[in-house]
């Protein structure tokens, strides 16, 4: 259990939140959520000992391993696959332990030693990260190179799978998902949701938080306040909670209103001076009823294109690639005014090389590439926020687009990405991922371009700046070419998406559940052929009907296990959709009244029941699910 009881957190002179209650109990998934700067990551510190509250309490159990993503990675010589093993460092430990026993030559201690790592899963160490690895993108021929060979985003995703590695009780993630792809995400997703321990997830990405989260804690206005349920939910009660305080705050007002005009106008009057002090002590004693109102920094949108050719641009027969390489043979695509287009595909299949050739960052290794004389391209990509000019302010950026523009007409324009007041005139180098990203949209919005072409565009924006993006993107009258791991991005602006596999572009008939779809079968396909060439490659002088009777062993030996599988997973899903259930009764407020209460006493038990049944299923349908990996492996 991790209690917060009426914590104050300062950073400096600035309160980040003050008088904050709430609990975390074992096994949650809470999400945090809130404006970037408001105290998320300030709270992680303080679970990790790096911070401690300014007034309140904060206490958890003695002795729990935490886990959390670490922001250096070393440019070290050993091997990747060694870097995040070290994340299990009750491994590591007894690794060092067997060494010394071994110089030692104790035989008790070395048997001692060999049970407790069999204990602790130790010899399936190397099995767990090569999974771990290769579910956030990495390949097999990666894990044995060196830690310093790897660029930024791949050493983000090394912290990432260590992170994972530690066996934790407690697991904190800070925008996990900012160097992932989409595969990778809904990868992680998955692993997310069978994690055991207690998870605290900082996510601006919507359908993360609604497949993972089972609690948000959202921290606005100084606050931090604990919601049950996933983001979808928390967005709904939010709203409630929102409407009840409007309308409270409209009928005190009128109260107020209605006290004060008989102050004013009986205070002179002797006969009634009495009770007009009254009513002054009453307005004195009143706790005033804060307006209800959820602000959102942000306000633009996109102007129409002065110019609307048809088409914009065309590839026709297209090879995409690097020198001699080619990544996407044969590419056609005509993209026309309206067009709204997401990519997907996995890892490297070639996805920003596309949208650099269209971006003509790139040319094509063959076939045509034909643009409109009208065309002007709004392209955002991650390098771009490098070629800010670091000395310079964002109002002096926008005046390098449009020197005849008065300085009152550009602070009014960069107000709607919330540049206000000394910030426009402030330097961008301290300025955090999210105000670069943020200035670059500005930018590129000022343009008016009638193509946008966007690669990752949410990275570093926080929910507010991203449904501001997603509502004007939604407005925004050109074609769009978007590649993102925000899923709920691509639901809100495409219409049409291209799969980018395989060596080949082309329209994907589906949505983005027929996308996951499409992974698992790529990946098991990929493990058949696998396998197919362990047998090739195995025995030679083994017959085919040896083969055959193998492999019928095989199914045979493991089919308790896939229905030990099967089983545990309908009861994850069946004791989930009941904890669910409960949760959303309990968020009902009449439950809470006098009258409900023998109901209420009903609920609690039964929640307590449910959520320790489903802690009872997530461990044997992970244990079931590494017993078949490892069964399938030996096999």
């Amino acid at each position: 259990m991790l209690n917060f009881k009426n914590i104050s957190l300062r950073r400096g002179a600035r309160v980040l939140f003050s008088e904050t209650t709430f609990t975390i109990h074992k096994g949650q998934k809470a999400g945090l959520t809130g404006a970037n700067g408001v105290g998320k990551s300030s709270l992680f510190a303080v679970l990790l000992d790096e911070l401690h509250v300014d007034e309140g309490d904060f206490s958890m159990p003695p002795g729990l391993e935490i886990a959390h993503v670490a922001q250096e990675t070393p440019a070290v010589d050993y091997s990747a696959i060694e870097y995040v093993i070290d994340g299990d460092r009750e491994l590591r430990q007894l690794q060092r332990q067997l060494e010394l026993a071994e110089i030692q030559d104790d035989g008790i201690k070395l048997a001692e030693l060999h049970n407790t790592l069999d204990l602790i899963g130790g010899y399936t160490a190397n099995a767990r990260a090569s999974r771990l690895m290769n579910g956030l993108g990495f390949s097999a021929g990666q894990e044995q190179d060196p830690v310093k060979s790897f660029s930024g985003g791949w050493r983000m995703r090394l912290n990432l799978a260590q992170a994972l590695m530690c066996r934790s009780d407690v697991l904190l993630l800070d925008e996990p998902t900012n160097h992932l792809d989409l595969d990778a995400v809904i990868w992680l997703q998955d692993w997310l949701c069978k994690y055991p321990g207690t998870l605290l997830l900082i996510s601006h990405d919507r359908d993360f938080l609604d497949s993972i989260a089972d609690h948000i804690i959202h921290i606005e206005q100084n606050k931090a306040e604990i919601y049950t349920g996933n983001y979808s939910a928390f967005e709904k009660m939010r709203a409630e909670k929102l409407a009840l305080q409007q309308s409270a705050f409209i009928k005190q007002q009128r109260e107020i209103e209605h006290i004060q005009s008989f102050i004013t106008r009986f205070k002179a009057q002797a006969t009634k001076a009495r009770q007009a002090q009254s009513r002054v002590k009453a307005l004195e004693r009143m706790e005033i009823i804060s307006q209800a109102h959820v602000d959102s920094p942000f306000k633009f949108s996109f102007p129409p294109p002065k110019k609307m050719p048809n088409p914009l641009l065309q590839l026709e027969q297209a090879d995409i690639g690097y020198g001699k390489k080619t990544i996407i043979s044969k590419v056609s695509l005509s993209i026309t005014p309206g067009d709204r287009i997401g990519l997907l595909g996995p890892n490297g299949a070639g996805k920003s090389s596309l949208i650099k050739v269209l971006a003509s960052e790139m040319k094509p290794l063959n076939g045509k590439m034909q643009t409109a004389e009208a065309l002007h391209i709004g392209y955002f990509a991650q390098h771009q926020l490098e070629q800010l000019r670091l000395d310079e302010s964002p109002l002096w950026h926008l005046q390098q687009l449009d020197k005849q523009a008065t300085e009152k007409d550009l602070r009014n324009f960069l107000g709607g990405f919330d540049f206000r007041g000394d910030k426009v005139t402030e330097i961008v180098r301290p300025f955090s991922g999210g105000e670069k990203a943020r200035l670059v949209l500005a930018l590129l919005v000022y343009q008016n371009p009638n193509l946008l072409l966007l690669d990752e565009p949410t990275n570093h924006l926080d929910l507010e700046m991203r449904h501001a993006l997603s509502m004007a993107l939604q407005d925004y009258q050109g074609a769009i070419v978007v590649v993102s791991h925000d899923r709920h991005l691509l639901r809100s602006v495409t219409d049409q998406l291209f799969l980018v596999a395989n060596g080949a572009a082309k329209p994907f008939d589906g949505d983005l559940d027929d996308y996951r779809q499409w992974m698992t079968e790529q990946k098991r396909a990929l493990a058949d052929s696998s396998d197919q060439v362990q047998i090739a490659t195995g025995d030679s002088g083994m017959s085919r009907k040896d083969q055959r009777k193998q492999e019928a062993d095989k199914r045979k030996r493991l089919k308790p296990l896939l229905n030990k599988l099967k089983k545990s997973e309908q009861a994850v899903e069946k004791y989930h959709a009941e904890q669910k259930d409960l949760e959303h009764q309990l968020a009902n407020p009449e439950i809470y009244e006098e009258i409900q209460k023998d109901a209420l006493k009903i609920l609690l038990a039964k929640k307590v029941e449910v959520d320790n049944a489903l802690g009872q299923a997530e461990a044997e349908w992970m244990e079931a699910e590494e017993l078949l990996e490892l069964e399938s492996g030996e096999g």
